[in-house]
């Protein structure tokens, strides 16, 4: 099925919000995301083991109990943790992306633990034209704080965002 250009802009703007485009964002911008996610022992573990990962620490619940490790309980996988924080702030930075152009410079500062609640904030770094007519290029620096305030992890993420439609 082929569609032009006005019949295409009509489909999408039916689908994603009215902002959050390219010309929304400034350099500067503090957006802080209002939806929180508590990480359950499901998500960890199913998480943990669905990506191959074979560090105990996320998923022997008794290695840890018997002192093994650093922490006295399982740790959420830091894969996770990035995931659900960068979910967190799709609807007001990247509902209107066309790609993630990357991830840059993720540190992870606390841990995560089952039963913790999620937040984030996205700070615009950057903005700039791209080579599509249609679209630009803006940094953000993601944040993760747990329900302490703590963070967890801060994560550079470059997305290609439309421009308004004209």
């Amino acid at each position: 099925m082929k569609v032009d250009q006005k019949e295409f802009d009509t489909i999408l703007n039916s689908v994603t919000g009215k902002s959050n485009f390219f010309e929304d964002f400034e350099v500067g911008d503090v957006i802080i995301h209002p939806r929180g996610r508590t990480v359950t022992e499901m998500d960890n573990v199913m998480f943990t083991l669905l990506t191959m990962n074979t560090a105990s620490i996320h998923f022997n619940e008794d290695m840890m109990k018997k002192g093994k490790g650093i922490f006295p309980e399982r740790v959420v996988y830091g894969g996770l943790v990035s995931s659900i924080v960068v979910g967190l702030t799709s609807e007001d930075i990247s509902e209107n992306a066309i790609a993630d152009l990357g991830y840059y410079n993720a540190v992870h500062k606390n841990p995560v633990f089952h039963g913790d609640t999620l937040y984030a904030e996205s700070y615009v770094l950057d903005k700039k034209d791209s080579d599509r007519p249609d679209a630009g290029i803006i940094k953000f620096k993601v944040v993760g704080k747990n329900q302490k305030g703590e963070i967890v992890v801060e994560i550079e993420r470059e997305v290609l965002v439309r421009k308004r439609p004209k």
